[in-house]
């Protein structure tokens, strides 16, 4: 909108056709087309993981946080320290979709009476297999008896999971029962540390199940759709064999040729073929979408030639409708059934159908492309995107390209999941390898390497989910042990499948190349050191402390846990430095720390650290964040085995409280900003319109559509809850500093920095007459104004809003914190820009004082400050004294690369800005929620 107007017709038309759709999300927006994109990317982000998958939205508890994107929790940490893959839980979900979508019952009355069965049946029992030949309608069986569940059986948690071709990240034994185990403790609200290690978590497995199915009032039903097609399914899905828990059901769908032999011996559902009635009315179906009426004689050949096991299965009568429809009325329905009644199974039906397709091709371009797209998806991981196929092939314009994958998609070769093309039964992909791949390995190693050229190219500008999936993979298909080392040695490949719970992948690929677990870890904390010398820079740095921490959690779920303190100190003490010490990422870095402790069962460290990241948390998100309830949980472990049972007790009670208010406010941000809404109007017909009450809901809807990148009725929201207060408590009450610091936030976020001064200026006004001289709220209204400030160029005015912030430090910590050094070290720097090395020179000095006090002559903080002493000596001419400097900072820096395996040295603590992280931090959007 541009003025408060629709820019045009067709748009006020389209706002006013979608206002009537139910959960319909707008988004307005002027500005440069990459923007727009990364807007409609966020919003789409947030929908899958707040709609879809059901994550906690913990920004909506934000306090005064730090910058917007960095307040939300990162992805990993939507299950307490347990990663997890938004991507392999979306590709379930559609595998899903897909498998249910189909109109046709087929018959399967008789088989959900028998599924329904054993549900009933009293326990114990042993799994039930679902048999069939392929293609024969075991995923469409079961997709529909779990919707019917779904639908009578609310109390009954269903958790599936349908596997798709062998060797995809769908058939990974660790990654099936990693994701069975989350759901598991999703809905039992258990928080708990889950091993990635496969052969462990393989083991541990059942104890889970007995575990958790104990918390659940209702029945578990856990069904593994294709379960033959993992790799080595006996001895991987071995738990199957071991008595189930009483409320627990289990049932698994096989191939008939590929069940193992041991699984033959319990009760089984077999999929008979369709009679006669159900391809008639199957074929018929296909037909009337083309308006195509068959003929007597041509139903009774149909109804001969469907009779064999494998020509009157599901899918191969589904394709010979669909294959007769595709001619239309045009056609010669006669000599297509004719060419039809040659294929005596569904891959050489498909064959046909592919063959149909490509005479309908305009040119023989298009024919090569066509074979280019099903070759290159058939030799990937786990499917290919469009855009990746035009980026592959530049010639496939995207007119083709939507034409073909409109024709494979209808006849049923290919199908979208989680955005990729991949091929949609076993059948297709079997097809195109027969039909194209005949010639052996030399034809799949050419497509192959055509992807690793292009995903190694990616690697180029940076590291997506796609190149970490594909690359690792394809060099280890393609047996080249030097490239997969290689590969595994970009740190953010590895991070990346790390971080997404891929670890059995990632150490499957290691044990390919030779490398025993010493050896790996020695190779990357090498490489890291490595990285670290080219980072300048406080984006890079932050990186860079990312990269140290999915190092540290690698190692610690290796069991290498005193390598892993190393790496996961590293991070804590660039976190500390390149952002604030009450950071919640140094919050995270303290609890990773903890953990490793609490392994090695030096209890009295990893107290320390949990109880100074439990504070740290409760600072920046408030007293009730799943955060906070999650450093709960932590410390109750820890007592618990210290048989302090009592302290556990009160504290997991304690973070229970805080899970449930969480689990009420779980889902989307539209709808609960709906429901504040409505809640807004029945408080305003029964409390009249000014209250605090109701200007602290009006602050908290403001911060919702904040959060919602809806700026406009944000401001709308937070004006209001401002006007109320100062009508209601008056213009100097605290609580008024805190919409004013709000609306400054948003202000600085649509970069109206003039506005956001005033505001900010006008809060902080209020705050220093209303608050103590060393109150949380105060201190970050100081820091935040002075980073803005700083961003302005108006150096001068942030001078005494720096000196502000030693002063409250010193009064919050006392003179000789390591607090009140990183305020000094930040006011030096100001001093630095300003050319005023004279005022920096005894801030350093003093800081360098505390720092050696607090942590002794050899800590990384003594060598930051030295090194900013050196560079201040150089500057003023003293070159004797810089080089001695330099020299010593040197010197710590050397000791710190022999840490590995040491002791931990850091306290909580931090240092500032450095000459290093030169850049003038993010200011530190936030906003603030209810009363304080």
């Amino acid at each position: 909108k541009e003025d408060g107007r629709v820019s045009s017709a067709s748009v006020q038309q389209l706002i006013e056709q979608i206002s009537h759709v139910n959960k319909a999300k707008v988004i307005d927006h002027i500005g440069g087309v990459g923007e727009g994109a990364y807007e409609i990317y966020n919003c789409v982000e947030k929908i899958i993981k707040q709609d879809i998958l059901g994550c906690e939205v913990t920004e909506l508890e934000g306090k005064d946080l730090g910058n917007k994107e960095e307040s939300a929790a990162p992805e990993e940490e939507v299950f307490g320290d347990v990663l997890w893959d938004a991507h392999d839980e979306q590709e379930q979900m559609e595998a899903f979709q897909q498998a249910s979508n189909s109109t046709c019952e087929l018959g399967f009355e008789k088989y959900f009476e028998r599924l329904n069965d054993l549900v009933a049946a009293p326990a114990p029992i042993p799994p039930l297999l679902v048999s069939g030949g392929p293609g024969s309608g075991k995923s469409l069986l079961l997709s529909k008896w779990i919707q019917l569940q779904q639908k009578h059986s609310p109390n009954t948690l269903i958790l599936y999971h349908f596997v798709g071709r062998p060797m995809s990240t769908s058939s990974e034994s660790a990654l099936i029962i990693k994701r069975l185990t989350l759901k598991l403790m999703q809905h039992s609200w258990l928080v708990s540390p889950l091993t990635l290690d496969p052969a462990k978590l393989l083991e541990e497995f059942p104890r889970w199940l007995e575990k958790l199915s104990a918390r659940h009032q209702g029945s578990i039903i856990i069904i593994i759709d294709s379960i033959d097609q993992i790799q080595q399914a006996e001895k991987q899905m071995k738990w199957l064999i071991d008595p189930l828990p009483v409320n627990v059901r289990v049932i698994v769908s096989v191939n008939v040729e590929t069940c193992p032999q041991a699984w033959r011996l319990w009760p089984t559902l077999h999929l008979d073929p369709l009679n006669s009635k159900d391809v008639k009315s199957l074929i018929s179906a296909e037909c009337s979408t083309a308006n195509i009426k068959l003929t007597k004689e041509q139903e009774k050949k149909l109804e001969r030639h469907c009779r064999s096991a494998t020509t009157c299965n599901a899918l191969y009568v589904t394709l010979l409708g669909k294959t007769i429809a595709r001619v239309g009325n045009t056609g010669n329905v006669d000599e297509t059934l004719q060419e039809c009644f040659q294929c005596q199974d569904t891959v050489s039906l498909y064959r046909l159908v592919l063959r149909s397709i490509q005479e309908s091709l305009q040119s023989d371009k298009e024919k090569g492309l066509l074979r280019e797209i099903l070759c290159v998806i058939s030799v990937s991981h786990n499917g290919v995107s469009e855009s990746e196929l035009m980026e592959l092939y530049p010639e496939l314009s995207s007119a083709v390209l939507a034409s073909l994958v409109h024709s494979l998609h209808k006849m049923c070769l290919l199908t979208y999941g989680c955005g990729l093309l991949k091929f949609q039964h076993l059948q297709a992909w079997e097809m195109v390898r027969l039909e194209f791949m005949e010639e052996g390995e030399n034809v799949i190693s050419a497509y192959r390497q055509k992807l690793v050229e292009y995903f190694t190219m990616q690697l180029r500008d940076r590291v997506t989910w796609r190149s970490a999936d594909e690359l690792p993979w394809l060099f280890q298909q393609q047996g080249d042990k030097q490239k997969l080392h290689k590969c595994l040695l970009n740190l953010f490949v590895s991070q990346n499948l790390y971080k997404r719970g891929h670890f059995a992948e990632l150490l499957s690929y290691w044990q390919l190349v030779g490398k025993d677990k010493s050896s790996m870890a020695a190779e990357y904390f090498d490489s890291l050191k490595e990285y670290e010398k080219s980072c300048e820079g406080e984006e890079s740095m932050i990186c860079l402390a990312d990269l140290y921490e999915t190092l540290g959690r690698f190692l610690k779920d290796l069991g290498l846990l005193s390598q892993a303190v190393a790496p996961l100190q590293r991070s804590l003490e660039i976190r500390e430095t390149a952002l604030d010490p009450d950071h919640p990422r140094v919050a995270q870095s303290l609890h990773q720390l903890a953990g490793v402790y609490v392994q090695w069962k030096k209890f009295g460290n990893a107290e320390q650290l949990y109880k100074q990241a439990l504070e740290i948390s409760e600072n920046a998100y408030g007293a009730e964040h799943p955060r906070v309830a999650r450093e709960l949980d932590a410390l109750a472990t820890l007592y618990q085995k210290q048989n302090k049972y009592e302290q556990a007790e009160q504290l997991r009670k304690k973070s229970f409280k805080i899970r449930q208010k969480a689990a009420r406010r779980k889902g989307s941000l539209c709808g609960f900003a709906l429901l504040r809404q409505r809640a807004l109007q029945l408080e305003e017909l029964t409390l009249g319109k000014d209250t605090p009450e109701n200007a602290r809901t009006l602050n908290e809807l403001g911060v919702l559509y904040y959060l919602q990148n809806n700026l406009e009725t944000a401001e709308l929201f937070l004006k209001r809850s401002l006007e109320m207060r100062e009508r209601v408590l008056g213009p100097e009450h605290p609580d008024c500093a805190q919409s004013l610091n709000n609306l400054a936030a948003l202000y600085n976020e649509k970069k109206h920095y003039e506005k956001a001064e005033e505001l900010y200026e006008k809060a902080l006004d209020i705050r220093r007459r209303a608050l103590a001289p060393d109150h949380p709220s105060l201190a970050y209204t100081v820091k935040h104004l002075a980073v803005l400030y700083k961003k302005m160029g108006k150096l001068d005015k942030a001078v005494p809003l720096y000196e502000l912030a030693v002063e409250i430090r010193q009064k919050s910590f006392g003179p000789k914190h390591p607090s009140v050094a990183t305020a000094l070290v930040n006011l030096a720097v100001l001093y630095c820009q300003m050319k005023k090395q004279i005022e920096a020179l005894p801030l350093y000095e003093r800081a360098l004082k505390i720092y050696e006090d607090s942590f002794g002559h050899m800590h990384p903080r003594v060598g930051e400050t030295l090194k900013n002493l050196a560079v201040l000596s150089y500057e003023g001419g003293d070159f004797a004294k810089a080089a001695e400097l330099y020299k010593r900072a040197m010197e710590i820096k050397e000791a710190e690369t022999l840490l590995i395996g040491g002791k931990a040295t850091s306290r909580h603590s931090s240092s500032g800005d450095t000459f290093s992280l030169k850049s003038a931090l993010s200011p530190n959007v936030f906003l603030e929620h209810g009363q304080r």
